[in-house]
């Protein structure tokens, strides 16, 4: 994906922060939050502010080039997959994984059973993943 362009195309301003963000969190399957964003910039860029990576957030969210997930934590988490996904989440550690599933079959069950016209789905697993599992 050309960054820059769908910022352009989208009427934002490609900057050097915009461009740093976008290639932390690109093809990065660890689903950070934005403190765990600007700590993996900090030392490249020390006076980006963390108030800088909310907002880039905020806007790469909003042209959709992440999504972001509700992970039953205090900070929201981004993805740069937006493909619809499920995700599972270790309750212990944290880690947030990816999950394939048949999602049109997902679809047709929900409209099936309630006669809604369905959009999008968002599923969310937890559980304890399988390095936790080994410290037990």
């Amino acid at each position: 994906m050309d960054i820059a362009e769908v910022l352009r195309k989208n009427g934002y301003k490609v900057t050097p922060q915009r461009l740093a963000v976008f290639s932390a969190i690109d093809h990065n399957m660890t689903h950070p939050n934005a403190e765990a964003i600007y700590r993996t910039l900090q030392p490249r860029y020390p006076s980006m502010s963390l108030a800088t990576i909310y907002k880039t957030m905020e806007i790469f969210a909003k042209i959709g080039v992440v999504q972001v997930l509700q992970c039953e934590e205090d900070a929201h988490r981004y993805d740069f997959n937006t493909h619809p996904h499920a995700h599972i989440r270790c309750v212990r550690c944290n880690n947030v994984v990816d999950v394939d599933m048949d999602q049109d079959a997902l679809f047709k069950l929900a409209a099936d059973q309630t006669g809604f016209r369905v959009d999008t789905v968002g599923i969310s697993f937890t559980g304890i993943c399988p390095e936790c599992q080994k410290k037990e």
